[in-house]
């Protein structure tokens, strides 16, 4: 297991780096493929639930959600398209419903809603954060201190973890693990920070501190679907990680938390 995703990551990295190097369209259609297999994941997942899922009104919302935060970050367009996009997300999933006939078509709304929402909105950071200024490296640092913060944990937990941080969400989580990732983004934030894209120690601190916690509750809510599914993984394209959602899982909250950290912290 653990080779297996050792050589994944040997292959993964290199191809994501250069990704995140050439940015523009090959980025935003890299995020846009990987949405779109994490969406597929997602209701799978959530099929297994019995839910009724509206696959095609899902993908368009987490597809075009992404080219929105390209055409904007880009500066193509000057308007907000957020909000006719989550109008229209609103209107056709309600379209949807009605004719929907089973004996609780209002959840599936409210899921089809939440999951388009979660996975398209969530993404959507991954491409406004590559167009700052200097975008490279505060999306490069982005994964480097989300990627620190899950090995930490992993390896801690694996050599350390006695304690259960959640076992009703995720049985393998333990509070040693988390007090590793911690102490690992705390070192790393300050170090990697002040490298990559300037930041000062105290913000280097903070922003490793809210990294390790947000990116646990990001694994956590993923584990959620997934413990609701009883499934261990959601699909099995990565040999040793699952798949791609399960990749995106602590990913999902620590983008957002550095794209406006970015933002309103270190001024973009």
């Amino acid at each position: 297991m653990l080779r297996a995703r050792v050589l994944s990551a040997l292959v993964l990295i290199p191809i994501v780096i250069g990704l995140i190097y050439l940015g523009g369209i090959p980025w935003a259609v890299a995020i846009a493929l990987a949405g779109a297999v994490a969406w597929a994941e997602m209701s799978r997942l959530l099929q297994r639930s019995d839910f009724a899922v509206d696959r095609i009104v899902g993908l368009a919302f987490v597809v075009l959600s992404i080219a929105v935060a390209y055409l904007q970050g880009a500066g193509l367009v000057q308007v907000d398209l957020l909000g006719p996009l989550l109008a229209l997300l609103i209107i056709a999933s309600l379209i949807y419903a009605l004719y929907d006939h089973s004996d609780h078509p209002t959840q599936n709304w409210a899921i089809n809603v939440a999951s388009a929402l979660y996975l398209g909105f969530m993404l959507s950071h991954f491409v406004t954060l590559r167009e700052f200024e200097n975008g490279m490296n505060w999306v490069i640092f982005a994964f480097g201190m989300t990627w620190i913060g899950d090995t930490s944990a992993y390896f801690v937990g694996r050599t350390l973890g006695r304690h259960k941080l959640w076992p009703r969400i995720s049985p393998k989580k333990t509070w040693e693990g988390l007090a590793g990732e911690v102490v690992a983004c705390m070192i790393a934030g300050p170090l990697l920070g002040g490298w990559l894209v300037g930041i000062n120690i105290w913000q280097g601190l903070l922003i490793g501190i809210l990294v390790a916690v947000l990116g646990t509750f990001g694994d956590f809510a993923v584990s959620l679907v997934k413990r609701m599914a009883k499934a261990k993984d959601s699909g099995a394209l990565i040999p040793g990680h699952g798949g791609v959602l399960d990749r995106l899982d602590s990913l999902l909250f620590t983008f957002p938390l550095i794209t406006y950290f970015a933002l309103l912290v270190a001024g973009g």
